[in-house]
């Protein structure tokens, strides 16, 4: 997926994609998507898997960077304070983090008979971003059903543009949605791959770029700009070893993507961005007192930070480039990039 050489040479950095160009280019990793599209109701959930195994009894190394904080998001303290990640990461609008948060925890009982019983609780993991214009938001019409089948629809294969929670998101007041690519390093010989997926609902008309080029300031004269008052979600997976600490240092990379198309992060915005790593997991239950992890050595940062931001930068724009015109709630209309550019 990501942006097809079809739309010419555009520079989002140096580093090769991966097979797919995609978040499911690290090893493990499924994303799957439930959308809702009929007359005023345009939503939907994303659901993205680390790994397809028990999550919450093989954990991931996780970390979270709120660039400006004006989000709903649910479980990013525990991630915070721990280090870890045990659940499948959700996205959805804003009035259904409830709903999908009940959803989810129900589906990690379902798998965990022990939680809250012979161990602790679970912490749910679920982000958003406001789709009101095209979505009647206060219809609350996601369920758990919808959950379960973004859940249970997850591959390697992930599909952009308008779909999942990405339904009724607008980004530079064109169609935003769901947008992904991939990076690949080389370490000591090995490859590695560097993932991102993004929900995008954020950007003024007047400010969006496209490597470089201020292609909003030509779609303006046909279209009024809008106040910067959206968010974004940025989800970056890896199979490189890195820990807590240094996904917190990748995170902080995706506010270089997001501001590379345009971004300014709105008073009103909620930048949000998730990283985690597949290379090892880290035991609910360990006989050992002392793990052993493999940690990336600093001197190698620079490289991921490039392929976080590049990779970030590409997501959103292609998150653009796959998403059709989508009319919703009262009439409104998100139109697609592809009408204006190239």
């Amino acid at each position: 997926m990501g942006i097809s050489k079809d739309y010419g040479k555009l520079y989002f950095g140096e580093l090769p994609c991966g097979e797919q160009n995609s978040i499911c280019d690290v090893p493990g990793v499924l994303v799957g998507h439930k959308t809702l599209a009929h007359e005023e109701i345009q939503t939907g959930v994303t659901a993205v898997l680390p790994h397809g195994g028990n999550l919450f009894r093989d954990k991931v190394p996780a970390a979270v960077h709120v660039i400006n904080g004006f989000g709903k998001t649910a479980g990013s303290i525990q991630i915070s304070e721990l280090g870890t990640l045990e659940t499948p990461i959700l996205l959805t609008n804003t009035l259904s983090v409830g709903t999908v948060s009940d959803a989810l925890v129900r589906y990690m009982l379902r798998q965990n008979p022990e939680i809250g019983v012979d161990t602790g609780t679970v912490n749910p993991v679920v982000l958003e971003c406001n789709d009101g214009y095209l979505n009647d938001i206060r219809s609350l019409s996601v369920t758990v059903r919808d959950v379960e089948e973004a859940l249970n629809s997850a591959s390697v294969h992930c599909e952009e543009g308008a779909v999942g929670a990405g339904r009724g998101m607008s980004c530079f007041g064109l169609k935003g949605g769901i947008g992904t690519a991939s990076r690949v390093l080389e370490f000591d010989g090995v490859p590695y791959t560097m993932g991102v997926l993004v929900l995008t609902n954020f950007g003024s008309l007047e400010d969006f770029t496209i490597c470089g080029n201020r292609v909003g300031e030509q779609i303006s004269l046909d279209l009024a700009s809008e106040e910067d008052k959206g968010s974004i979600i940025v989800l970056l997976g890896t199979d490189l070893p890195l820990s807590a600490r240094q996904l917190s240092r990748v995170a902080r990379r995706a506010a270089v993507g997001i501001s590379r198309t345009g971004g300014l992060c709105g008073n009103g915005s909620g930048e949000i961005a998730l990283a985690f790593s597949t290379a090892q997991y880290i035991p609910h239950e360990s006989e050992a007192a002392v793990l052993q992890l493999s940690v990336l050595s600093e001197a190698c940062m620079n490289q991921v930070f490039r392929a976080a931001a590049f990779a970030t930068e590409e997501a959103i724009i292609s998150s653009m480039l796959h998403a059709e015109t989508v009319e919703g709630r009262a009439g409104n209309t998100r139109r697609s990039l592809l009408g204006f550019w190239p």
